[in-house]
């Protein structure tokens, strides 16, 4: 019974088609497509560059000047591809590379905790409706009243010291996911009373079945268009809460880790401070416009509103 809604979706192939035919939906697909396999690919290109993600190199750095890098561009070299930090020489590049895996792992899994949660709370408050509505939706109002960075710097704090990953992924999660629900609940109440559905419910279907089998295939769109953007978002929360010394800890690379240390030295060595900074605005606006034209088009409708 689905197939007759699922049909008047965009086909995947109309949608593929739209969704390249822009220029910066591409930029966005290829530099998302680059990345992904950079990270995949960190402990093979460390192992091509020679320098651990975690190795010191006293020889690149002048003692005499406090630790700044010997040479150009901030040590630039070589054997320094992308030159090496100040103070202890650790190589950028093999920083970087393992920095973009903590980024990326980190915020696909919290956004994958959000959409789950959100998906799962939003049907559940959609579909019954009365007072499990009412208690869903109230929980979702109360949290995203928060202001959540502050309040996952505070959670973060107390919390006890264990993965600190795992705690990343929970916490942005937790805290995300009523954003997806309020999504998933909306369209959960503008599908339960269509024709195939109620003719589902007539046919004696158990409400777990009309819901995971009639109405979660023909909302899928919306919920794949959140992923996407909520990605980005999430990448620039870890980075965040790293910069501000409660996301990932040391010796573990990570892009805001990075730039709150070059924040002492781009006087000296703005190359330290500009290279994990480009990254990270690079990966969270490659997310962004393929997230945009994603949602363009499989609604290109909406899109022109």
């Amino acid at each position: 019974m689905t197939a007759t809604v699922v049909a008047a979706s965009p086909p995947a192939r109309l949608v593929r088609k739209r969704l390249l035919g822009g220029a910066a939906a591409r930029f966005g697909l290829v530099v998302v497509t680059v990345l992904v396999l950079v990270a995949l690919a960190a402990p093979l290109l460390t192992k091509v560059n020679g320098w651990p993600p975690d190795a010191f190199d006293p020889a690149a750095i002048d003692q005499e000047l406090a630790g700044v890098p010997k040479g150009v561009l901030g040590g630039v070299s070589g054997e320094h591809w992308l030159g090496v930090e100040p103070v202890n020489g650790r190589d950028v590049f093999s920083r970087i590379v393992y920095g973009a895996r903590v980024s990326l792992l980190i915020s696909t899994l919290a956004t994958l905790v959000s959409v789950l949660l959100g998906t799962v709370f939003g049907l559940l408050a959609g579909y019954l409706g009365g007072w499990a509505d009412a208690v869903i939706s109230r929980t979702m109002d109360l949290l995203m009243s928060f202001p959540s960075l502050i309040f996952m710097i505070a959670l973060i704090s107390v919390l006890p010291d264990g993965d600190r990953m795992v705690l990343l992924v929970c916490v942005m999660g937790g805290f995300g996911w009523p954003y997806i629900g309020r999504i998933v609940r909306g369209q959960a109440i503008s599908v339960k009373h269509r024709e195939y559905v109620d003719a589902a419910r007539v046919g004696g279907a158990l409400n777990g079945v009309i819901v995971f089998r009639e109405i979660m295939p023909n909302i899928t769109a919306p919920i794949l268009v959140y992923a996407t953007l909520a990605v980005p978002a999430n990448i620039g929360t870890e980075a965040a809460l790293s910069f501000l010394g409660v996301g990932v800890r040391p010796p573990t690379a990570s892009w805001g880790q990075m730039i709150q240390e070059a924040m002492l030295w781009y006087e000296v060595d703005p190359m330290y401070l500009l290279i994990p900074g480009t990254c990270l605005f690079l990966t969270v606006l490659a997310f962004t416009l393929l997230g945009d034209a994603l949602r363009d088009a499989i609604d290109p409708k909406g899109a022109a509103q």
